[in-house]
C-alpha cells in the first residue's frame, strides 16, 4: 500500500495584528466635522448675510449670534464654538478688541477672527496682540471669509501680505523705536477716542458711537492727554487731526 502523501500548507501569518492608527494632529480638517462659529456683530442684517455665506459653504455651521460682548461671552460659554467672528465696534461697554482679550483669557481653545469695516492697517496689530488669529474687511469676497476661517482653524494667521510685512517689520525694529510719543501707548479704547477726535467727532458724538457715557469719553480724553504729554484739549485736538491726516485714517 502506497504511503499517503501529506501536503504541507504554508503557514499564513497574521499581518497587522494591531491596526496602526494614523498619527493624531491638532490641525483642522475641513472635510470632517464642520467648524462651529459664533458671530458677534451689532447689526442683525450683517449677521444674517454672514450666516448665509458660511452655512452655504457646507463646511461651517453658525452655532450662535451676539450683538454685544456680554451676550457673546454667555453664548460662547454655552455652545463652545471652535471660532468667534468678531467686529471691532459692537454694542455694550466693551469693544471687539476687549472681547477678544476676554475670550483668549477665559476660553483659549476658541480662536478669534476679526471681520470689520474698519481698515485693517488701523486695527490689525491691536487685534493680533489681543489674541485674534486673523483680520478681514467686510468688503471682501464671500469665498475669502470661508478661506480665512479655515486658515485660522489650521493654526495659521490670516492677514493681507502688506499687513503681515508691517507687523514683522515692527517686531524686528520695536526695540529701536521710541514709543512714548506714539499712539502705541494708548489703550484700545483710548485709541478709538483719539482717532474719532481727529476725524472731527465731538465728545457727545463719540459717546453715542461707542455706546458709553460722556463722562467715560472725557475720562479717556484726560488719560490720552497725560500719555501723549499734551496739556490742553485744543492741543490734543490739533494733535489728533494731524495724526489722522498724516496716517490717512
Amino acid at each position: 500500500m502506497a504511503p499517503k502523501k501529506i501536503t504541507s500548507q504554508p503557514l499564513k501569518l497574521k499581518k497587522d495584528l494591531k491596526k496602526q492608527e494614523p498619527p493624531s494632529t491638532e490641525e483642522h480638517d475641513e472635510k470632517k466635522m464642520p467648524v462651529k462659529v459664533v458671530l458677534v456683530d451689532d447689526h442683525p442684517i450683517v449677521r444674517r448675510g454672514i450666516r448665509e455665506v458660511l452655512e452655504n459653504s457646507g463646511t461651517i455651521t453658525v452655532s450662535g449670534e451676539a450683538s454685544s460682548s456680554d451676550e457673546a461671552i454667555k453664548i460662547i460659554n454655552k455652545v463652545k464654538p471652535d471660532l468667534a467672528v468678531v467686529d471691532i465696534i459692537i454694542s455694550g461697554c466693551s469693544n471687539g478688541i476687549d472681547l477678544i482679550k476676554s475670550i483668549s483669557e477665559r476660553m483659549p481653545t476658541v480662536k478669534c477672527l476679526v471681520l470689520s469695516m474698519h481698515d485693517e492697517s488701523m486695527y490689525a496689530e491691536r487685534a493680533i496682540r489681543a489674541g485674534a488669529r486673523g483680520y478681514i474687511m467686510k468688503d471682501i469676497a464671500p469665498k475669502n471669509i470661508i478661506e480665512a476661517i479655515h486658515t485660522v482653524m489650521r493654526g495659521d494667521l490670516y492677514l493681507k501680505d502688506e499687513t503681515m510685512k508691517i507687523l514683522v517689520d515692527k517686531l524686528l525694529t520695536r526695540s529701536n523705536v521710541p514709543t512714548e510719543t506714539t499712539t502705541d501707548i494708548l489703550s484700545d479704547r483710548e485709541f478709538e477716542v483719539f482717532r474719532l477726535l481727529g476725524n472731527g467727532f465731538s465728545v457727545r458724538e463719540i459717546s453715542r458711537k461707542l455706546n458709553v457715557s460722556v463722562h467715560t469719553v472725557e475720562c479717556h480724553r484726560r488719560n490720552i492727554k497725560k500719555k501723549l504729554k499734551v496739556r490742553y484739549s485744543a492741543d490734543l485736538l490739533k494733535y489728533a487731526i494731524q495724526w489722522v491726516i498724516s496716517s490717512g485714517r
